[in-house]
C-alpha cells in the first residue's frame, strides 16, 4: 500500500516530496517519519529564503515606483508653475492694454471737454456782447419812445389849434364837420371800391373763365336724361263705357273693394274711354293702374278676384323695385350698397318732383357730381355715390315726418355710409352746414339737373311770383329807372339813370342786386343781372 503526501505551505511553496510508503515494521516507520520531518524542515527553510528574496525584490520595486511618482510630481509642479507664469504674463499684458486704452479714452474725453469749454467761452463772450448791444438798443428805444411821446403831444396840440382855427373859419360844429368829411370820404371810397371791384372781377373772370366753363358746361352738355312729366293721377284706357259699370259693380261693391285693397281713389266720370286713378303714393298708384289693366283684360271683376290680382301685382311691383334699384346701382357703378338702400332707390323710380322722375334725376346728379369732382381733382367715385343717394329721403317722406334731406341722412347712417355722403344728403338744401367739398358739389349738380330746359315744370302762379320778386329787388336801388325779368326769370335787365350813375357804380349796383337775389330767393341754376347805362347827347340845329 502506498501513501501519497504533499508537503507545502505558505505562498510560493511548491510540493516537496511524494513518497511511496509500504507497510513496514515500526522501526522503518520511525525512520520514515523522521525523514518526513527533516524534509519539512528543509522545505520551511527553503520557503523562508524564497520569501525574503521576494520581499526584497518587492521593496526595491516599491522604492522605484515612489521615486518615479516623485519625479512625475516634480515635473507636474514645474509644468503648473510654467503655465501659471504664462497666464500671469498674459493677464498682466491684457491689464496693461486695458489701462492704456482707458488712458487714451480719458485723453480724448479731456480733449473734447477742453474744446467744449472753449466753445462755451466763445458763446459766453458772444452773449455778453449781445447783452450789451440789447442794453444799448433798449436805451435807444426808451429815448426814441420819449421823443415820440413828446412829438405826439406836440402834434395833438397842433391839431387842436388847427381844428379851432378851421371851426372859426367855417363856422361849423364838430359834428357838422365830421358829417361833411364822412360824406365826402364815403363817396370817394364807394367810387374807388366800385373801380376795385371791377378790376378784381375782371381779373378773376379771366383766370376762372376757362376752368368754370370746363367744369359746368362740360357737365351739363355731357349728360342729358329723359324728361318725365306726371302728377298724382294715372289714366287707364277702357275698351267701352260699359266697362265702367262692371268696375263699379252692384251697389258699388267692386269699386269699394278695389279702393280698399289698393288705397287709391278711382274717379269714374263722363270722360269717354278713360278711368282715372288718383293717389299721392306713387307705388300704390302704380299697383292700382296695373291691377285695373289686368282686370279689364281678364274680364272677371269681383271682390275676390280684385284682391287676388292686387296681391299678385304688389309682389310684382316689389320685385320690380328691387330690380330697378339693383340696375341703378350697377349703372352708376356704386359698390357695397346695402339691400335696403337699393330697395329705396328702386322706390324713387315711381316718385316725381316737379314732373321729373326722381331716380333719373338722382342718376343725372351722380354723373354731373362725378364730372365736377374729377375736374377739381377730387374723388369722383365718392361724389357719384353722394349724388345718387342725395334724394333717397323722397322714397320715405310721404309716410314719415321730416324733410327728405334729414330722413335720407338718418336712413343711410344706419347702413354705415361715409360721412361725406351723409353730409351731402343732409346738406344739399343747406339744412346743415357743409363739412366736406362734396356737399357743394352735389348742390351744384342738383341745381344743374333741375335747371336744364324741360327737366321740371313750375306752376304759372309761382313763375309769375318769381318774376315779380326779381323786378322788385332790382327796382329797390336809387339810380334804377326800369327793371325787366326776361328769359323765364333767368336774367334781369336793369336800366339806370346815366346822370346819377357812372360805369363803376353800375358794376357795383349789378353786384348788389345779384347778392340780394342770392340771399333772398330760392331758384334753380343761376340768374344773370345786366345793368344798362346809356348816354344820349341831343342838340338842335336852327
Amino acid at each position: 500500500m502506498h501513501i501519497l503526501s504533499i508537503l507545502g505551505g505558505g505562498k510560493g511553496i511548491s510540493p516537496i516530496l511524494v513518497l511511496p510508503i509500504a507497510v513496514l515494521d515500526p522501526m522503518d516507520f520511525v525512520f520514515g517519519v523522521g525523514g518526513v520531518l527533516a524534509g519539512i524542515a528543509v522545505a520551511f527553510l527553503l520557503a523562508k529564503a524564497i520569501g525574503k528574496t521576494t520581499l526584497s525584490r518587492s521593496r526595491v520595486e516599491a522604492e522605484k515606483l515612489v521615486d518615479d511618482a516623485k519625479r512625475q510630481a516634480a515635473d507636474l509642479v514645474k509644468q503648473a508653475q510654467l503655465t501659471a507664469k504664462d497666464e500671469s504674463l498674459k493677464l498682466r499684458e491684457q491689464a496693461d492694454r486695458d489701462v492704456e486704452s482707458s488712458r487714451e479714452e480719458m485723453r480724448k474725453i479731456e480733449e473734447r471737454l477742453l474744446k467744449r469749454e472753449d466753445t462755451l467761452d466763445q458763446k459766453l463772450d458772444t452773449l455778453t456782447t449781445k447783452e450789451k448791444n440789447l442794453e444799448n438798443l433798449e436805451r435807444s428805444l426808451t429815448d426814441r419812445n420819449r421823443n415820440l411821446q413828446i412829438k405826439e403831444q406836440q402834434i395833438d396840440q397842433t391839431l387842436a389849434r388847427e381844428k379851432e382855427i378851421l371851426l372859426q373859419i367855417t363856422n361849423m360844429s364838430v359834428e357838422d364837420a365830421k358829417q361833411l368829411l364822412l360824406t365826402r370820404v364815403e363817396g370817394e371810397v364807394r367810387h374807388e371800391m366800385a373801380i376795385m371791384v371791377e378790376k378784381i372781377e375782371e381779373q378773376a373772370r379771366e383766370e376762372a373763365k376757362q376752368k368754370a366753363s370746363n367744369i359746368m358746361l362740360q357737365a351739363m352738355q355731357r349728360y342729358a336724361a329723359e324728361v318725365t312729366s306726371e302728377g298724382t293721377t294715372k289714366s287707364v284706357a277702357i275698351p267701352s263705357d260699359d266697362m265702367k259699370g262692371r268696375i263699379i259693380g252692384r251697389e258699388g261693391r267692386n269699386i269699394r273693394a278695389f279702393e280698399q285693397a289698393t288705397g287709391v281713389d278711382v274717379i269714374i266720370d263722363d270722360t269717354p274711354g278713360v278711368i282715372t286713378v288718383n293717389c299721392f303714393d306713387p307705388i300704390r298708384r302704380e299697383v292700382a293702374r296695373i291691377t285695373l289693366e289686368k282686370l279689364i283684360a281678364d274680364g272677371r271683376i269681383h271682390p275676390a278676384r280684385i284682391e287676388e290680382i292686387v296681391d299678385a301685382t304688389q309682389k310684382e311691383i316689389e320685385n320690380n323695385i328691387r330690380q330697378v334699384g339693383k340696375k341703378a346701382i350697377i349703372e352708376a357703378n356704386i359698390p357695397n350698397v346695402h339691400p335696403r338702400i337699393m330697395e329705396m332707390l328702386g322706390r324713387l323710380h315711381y316718385r316725381t318732383s316737379y314732373g321729373q322722375n326722381v331716380l333719373r334725376h338722382s342718376m343725372e346728379v351722380a354723373y354731373i357730381a362725378q364730372m365736377i369732382a374729377d375736374e377739381l381733382r377730387l374723388d369722383g367715385a365718392l361724389a357719384r355715390r353722394a349724388g345718387l343717394l342725395h334724394d333717397i329721403g323722397k322714397a320715405m317722406d310721404h309716410d314719415q315726418e321730416g324733410g327728405h334731406p334729414a330722413l335720407g341722412m338718418e336712413f343711410c347712417r344706419k347702413f354705415n355710409e361715409p360721412e361725406a355722403v351723409l353730409n351731402a344728403i343732409g346738406g344739399h338744401h343747406s339744412d346743415i352746414p357743409s363739412t366736406t367739398p362734396y356737399t357743394p358739389i352735389v348742390m351744384a349738380a342738383d341745381a344743374i339737373s333741375g335747371a336744364r330746359p324741360g327737366a321740371r315744370r313750375e306752376s304759372l302762379e309761382r313763375y309769375i311770383k318769381r318774376l315779380q320778386e326779381l323786378e322788385t329787388i332790382a327796382m329797390a336801388h336809387g339810380p334804377v329807372r326800369q327793371a325787366f325779368a326776361i328769359q323765364a326769370g333767368r336774367e334781369v335787365r336793369v336800366i339806370v339813370d346815366p346822370e346819377k350813375c357812372d360805369d363803376a357804380t353800375a358794376k357795383l349796383i349789378a353786384r348788389e342786386i345779384a347778392n340780394r337775389i342770392q340771399s333772398e330767393l330760392t331758384f334753380p341754376g343761376e340768374i344773370r343781372v345786366t345793368v344798362l347805362r346809356e348816354v344820349r347827347a341831343v342838340e338842335l340845329a336852327r
